[in-house]
């Protein structure tokens, strides 16, 4: 019988296509996006606090899962894609929205304009990162990293919120916070991404001394310290900028 060599193999000897997905790294980034839903939910009712504290849960579940689909090599296209989705409602609707009810709907079309802003910039970030991974120095971010900037917005709502600071005069000074960190996230100023950073390999006793010191005064006022941490965080990239543009002049 002659058979044709070129012929095409049949529909039945193709491989299986798997139609399952990772089940441990999608159950943090399931985490993240609830904390994140949660954030708006408790704005909407008032609860400042709580939101604030979701988004900074939101932030530790999504830094988690990258590193777990990595170290058990369940890293998939559907887990990145799953993850941007969950970022964008985390770290883009959810700080907006609960700065918005916070504060910004004082002032009118100023308010829901600079949380449109901050929204806007996190779509057009997680985008961009998206489109250069692989293709950037991973040593840093290009513009802020939208958890970053989330837990600015947040930190600010939770530490006024704390300390009972009224937001009202504030409410403009708010707008242009969070219009900045927006545009912070799709700016091109570099931000250091702590990638490098080997917490296999072993440091000096004095790294793991001042980890501590920093973990203790966070302590004693989490709202204000982790706000004042993301906010230096938010002014080292435009700082490092300015100190390289006087380098070169």
């Amino acid at each position: 019988m002659m058979t044709d060599e070129n012929a095409q193999p049949c529909d039945d000897e193709q491989p299986p296509r798997s139609r399952g997905i990772y089940l441990l790294p999608n159950l943090f980034t399931t985490g993240a996006l609830f904390s994140g839903f949660y954030a708006v939910i408790a704005g909407m009712n008032g609860d400042f606090v709580n939101a604030a504290i979701a988004i900074f849960v939101a932030m530790v579940l999504d830094g988690l899962d990258g590193r777990v689909a990595r170290m058990t090599n369940t890293s998939s296209q559907f887990g990145a894609e799953y993850d941007s989705l969950s970022d964008m409602v985390s770290f883009g609707v959810a700080p907006a929205l609960v700065a918005f009810t916070w504060a910004l709907d004082s002032v009118g079309k100023i308010g829901w304009f600079a949380a449109f802003i901050y929204v806007a910039c996190a779509a057009l970030r997680l985008a961009r990162f998206n489109t250069q991974i692989g293709s950037v120095d991973k040593k840093y971010f290009i513009g802020l990293p939208s958890p970053a900037a989330a837990a600015a917005v947040a930190g600010l709502v939770w530490a006024c919120s704390e300390f009972e600071v009224e937001p009202g005069p504030l409410a403009y000074v708010v707008a242009a916070f969070v219009a900045c960190c927006g545009l912070l996230m799709v700016s091109n100023v570099l931000y250091y991404s702590f990638k490098e950073v080997d917490f296999k390999g072993k440091v000096p006793f004095m790294i793991l001394a001042g980890i501590v010191l920093v973990i203790g005064v966070i302590s004693i006022s989490p709202a204000t310290f982790l706000w004042l941490l993301f906010l230096l965080y938010m002014l080292s990239g435009p700082l490092l900028w300015l100190w390289r543009k006087r380098k070169v002049l």
